[in-house]
């Protein structure tokens, strides 16, 4: 029982170091300092790959949380009445905008809708909480994208199929780093009909206690009633549910 509970620890510790870096960790540099041997610290690097706790970072070398450990968090983040805090932002950000709010983390080469408040609206977008949207072409996934390095951002726009989907979705690498450089200044995803005709949609972020970016909060609704003009009137209002969505995710780390 004694071994069992040490390798426990020994992942559990493995889980911490990833979590905690502000950068992707190597399985050497989790060897050093969680004072384990190479081997040892890379097969449970492996192990916990094969799980998706955590995944390759772009560089193929390095690890980063994987979606099995982000949705983890946030289900921590949103139990009980930490919940409750999150629909009541997302219902009167929707009450506000007229439009559907979502919330949404990254999944790899996606962004994965977690939570969402549809409008009252009868003409509506369907996209469930489950749902996985391609980071080119979505203001979640461009926003998302804006904020890694850009040496990370170059690398991982380079492995993306960048798949062809209405008249307007950028499908050049070159130019999707362009767009990029004012996203990340104006930390303001947006979706212009790029990944469905007729949808508009922008994304602001949501940071985790030590400043990165963990989540998006977007709104978006059909082209006639939401133009991209119209949609930015609402900032004001997203950058104020985002803080008290992140707010929400430094009590569920105090919990935790």
């Amino acid at each position: 029982m004694r071994d069992k509970g040490h390798s426990f620890l020994r992942v559990y510790s493995i889980i911490e170091a990833v979590a905690g870096s502000p950068r992707p960790i190597s399985y050497a540099e989790i060897s050093d300092r969680l004072d384990l041997t190479k081997p040892t610290a890379h097969r449970l690097c492996e192990l916990l790959e094969s799980q998706s706790i955590i995944q390759r970072a772009v560089d193929g070398k390095s690890y980063i949380p994987g979606p099995s450990l982000r949705l983890l968090s946030m289900e921590v983040i949103g139990s009980s009445t930490l919940l409750l805090e999150r629909q009541l932002v997302l219902q009167t950000l929707s009450d506000k905008t007229g439009e559907t709010c979502n919330l949404t983390v990254p999944d790899g080469t996606e962004m994965l809708y977690i939570d969402r408040v549809e409008t009252a609206w009868p003409l509506r977008i369907a996209m469930p909480v489950g749902s996985r949207v391609p980071l080119h072409c979505t203001a979640s996934g461009k926003l998302y994208l804006s904020q890694l390095a850009t040496r990370e951002r170059r690398r991982l726009i380079n492995t993306l199929t960048l798949e062809h989907f209405t008249d307007n979705t950028i499908t050049d690498g070159d130019a999707l780093m362009d767009e990029l450089k004012s996203v990340r200044s104006n930390k303001v995803g947006v979706d212009d009909q790029e990944y469905v005709e007729g949808l508009v949609a922008v994304a602001v972020p949501i940071n985790d206690t030590m400043g990165r970016i963990c989540a998006t909060l977007a709104i978006h609704g059909p082209a006639p009633r939401l133009s991209i003009d119209k949609a930015m009137e609402f900032l004001p209002d997203m950058r104020e549910a985002a803080d008290r969505l992140e707010w929400t995710i430094r009590a569920g780390q105090k919990v935790k």
